[in-house]
């Protein structure tokens, strides 16, 4: 359930505005103006406050992992955690610079890890360092078919409907 204060924020124009930055956070105030209608002290104000509210947590840069030499792309999900909270698991695998991402989960997995090597042997010296702090099992990733959807109102409004 959305608070007062983020559904005035979401009307169609904060919206539009989400998913514009959602495409292209480069945007200038400006360009999104342009594309929703309203001036750039006006769209400067709105995000402000989405940023103030928590709706906008941070921009950031897309990089092409290969370009980079980081041609294996895994994930390995971790299990028996040998006792260890999932809290002192993910601190300490967050210190390993070939993990990029790592999720707790419920069922047989208690963390999930996204990886990123520039070979076989490397991804095998990974899952050396994550083996000390659970089970690991490794799933290398062939392809990623999209990479990052928008979080659209038609998306909120699929929610709004379920509940």
């Amino acid at each position: 359930m959305l608070t007062l204060e983020i559904e005035k924020l979401l009307d169609e124009t904060g919206w539009r505005l989400l998913e514009a930055l959602q495409e292209d956070a480069r945007l200038s105030y400006r360009e999104l103006g342009e594309r929703v209608g309203l001036t750039s002290p006006a769209v400067t104000e709105r995000i402000r406050k989405m940023e103030e509210a928590g709706i906008i947590t941070g921009y950031h840069a897309e990089v092409n992992l290969k370009k980079l030499g980081l041609t294996v792309n895994a994930v390995i999900y971790l299990t028996d955690l040998g006792g260890q909270s999932c809290s002192w698991v993910a601190e300490r695998v967050s210190k390993i610079p070939e993990v990029i991402e790592c999720i707790r989960t419920t069922g047989s997995d208690s963390i999930i890890l996204r990886v990123v090597t520039t070979s076989l042997d490397h991804l095998a010296r990974v899952i050396d360092q994550v083996s000390a702090y659970g089970i690991p099992s490794t799933t290398i990733v062939r392809s990623s078919p999209f990479r990052r959807k928008v979080i659209s109102r038609a998306l909120h409004n699929n929610i709004e409907d379920e509940s």
